[in-house]
């Protein structure tokens, strides 16, 4: 079989070529791409031989998947798998995995991250102590007390949860389903309006599907408390980003963290986020950390042994 990593996956060398060796000890060939393909030709030329393709977050449309004459396997090491045209892989007979589970950690512990940093004012406090400024007019809000809104309880949300508590917040849930061991910790399921209504920070933990995407809704964000924030570590399409820098700029919602947007950044200069006050923007960075892509490396490389082997790992096509 040949196997195409088409993009690096934050690990280092010797990693690399750890995993690589094993697969090769078995008689198969693997090719790892030192950097992302510079165009669709350039990914198409990649895989037309390929039996099998590792990626990470980059796009592979449709016609990446058409133009593997003999693929059928794509290891995404990814939670989410938005990127990848699912619809042409079940035309191709394409098996798909995920990496789910990799990054719960570092998303939650960036999730707070954003909280603290929005609640204490950090970019501020910076930018005064470089400006020979002091400490006037850069009061502060704590967390403890708080009531913190969770969307979302899969396996990040549940890590949030656990820390929020440690915070000593209470926390609201809303999901699609109910989870009796964190309603045992406290939690209470409401409906998102109450949610968003009654929090006063709105942490986002759900994939973008046709279901969620815009979920985030002008209707719903108008209903949150004026002192409140909105973290976004999940999908930018969730949520309504024009709205939510309007109502930012009309001091409607008191601050907003955010990771994910509609793209991948850079981001466009004229995105409604970069110029709305009381924000603190990331560059989709929430599941990067070292423990994580280390992490996340193991997984996709053990799912590739295991489809080599005839069972397919994580599927989510």
């Amino acid at each position: 079989m040949k196997i195409v990593l088409t993009e690096p996956l934050g690990i280092s060398p010797e990693l690399l070529e750890k995993y690589a060796r094993e697969l090769r000890a078995l008689g198969h060939r693997f090719m790892a791409c030192p950097h992302r393909p510079e165009s669709l030709a350039e990914l198409c030329s990649l895989v037309e031989d390929a039996d099998a393709v590792m990626l990470a977050n980059m796009p592979f449309p449709g016609e990446a998947v058409r133009a593997g004459k003999s693929l059928r396997y794509i290891d995404v090491a990814f939670t989410g798998v938005d990127h990848v045209d699912l619809a042409a892989c079940r035309e191709r007979g394409v098996a798909v995995s995920n990496a789910s589970g990799y990054s719960d950690t570092a998303v939650a512990e960036l999730a707070f991250g954003l909280m603290l940093g929005l609640s204490r004012r950090l970019l501020s406090c910076d930018r005064t102590v470089r400006g020979g400024g002091t400490r006037e007019g850069l009061i502060g809000t704590e967390l403890w007390g708080k009531t913190l809104g969770v969307v979302g309880t899969g396996r990040i949300g549940g890590q949030v949860i656990g820390l929020a508590l440690a915070f000593g917040m209470r926390v609201l849930a809303h999901s699609r389903t109910v989870k009796p061991e964190l309603e045992a910790q406290g939690v209470d399921f409401v409906p998102l309006a109450q949610l968003m209504e009654q929090s006063d920070v709105v942490t986002l933990h759900i994939p973008q599907n046709a279901e969620t995407t815009g979920l985030i809704s002008r209707a719903l964000l108008e209903r949150m408390k004026p002192n409140a924030l909105l973290i976004n570590t999940a999908r930018g399409p969730v949520v309504d980003n024009t709205a939510l820098a309007d109502l930012l700029r009309e001091g409607r919602i008191a601050g907003a963290g955010i990771d994910v947007f509609q793209q991948e950044p850079p981001i466009p200069q004229d995105h409604p986020l970069l110029t709305a006050p009381n924000t603190l923007l990331a560059p989709h960075v929430a599941f990067a950390t070292q423990e994580a892509l280390e992490r996340r490396a193991a997984i996709v490389f053990d799912n590739m042994k295991s489809w080599l082997n005839g069972t397919v790992k994580n599927q989510v096509c």
